[in-house]
């Protein structure tokens, strides 16, 4: 699944069908997206911003919802004064795929 650099990568829809990856995989996607953490046991991807106001975090926020509707691939976000927490997974298979992976890498760059 390495090769080609997550952030050149497309989101390209999950119709389903297919089984979430398993933690070892997901693992080997995790060290191109630094910070990220896989959680529950590899049903989803979490990661915290922090910014210096909620006017920093608003801003993120509008950005990473621009970015996911081009991608057609959308995280849950809570956002406050200083912070945006964001979780992705594919809610099609109720797990993790390269496309959480990919959306994590491009988040990185906002």
């Amino acid at each position: 699944m390495m090769g080609e650099q997550l952030t050149q990568k497309t989101c390209v829809p999950c119709q389903g069908g297919i089984s979430a990856l398993v933690i070892s995989e997901a693992e080997e996607l995790l060290v191109q997206i630094p910070g990220w953490q896989i959680k529950e046991k590899g049903h989803h991807l979490h990661k915290r911003y922090e910014f210096n106001d909620f006017l920093g975090s608003l801003s993120f926020v509008n950005k990473l919802g621009q970015l996911a509707e081009a991608e057609g691939h959308h995280p849950d976000i809570a956002f406050g004064w200083g912070y945006a927490e964001i979780k992705i997974f594919t809610h099609k298979i109720n797990g993790l795929h390269e496309n959480d992976f990919i959306l994590a890498s491009k988040i990185d760059q906002l």
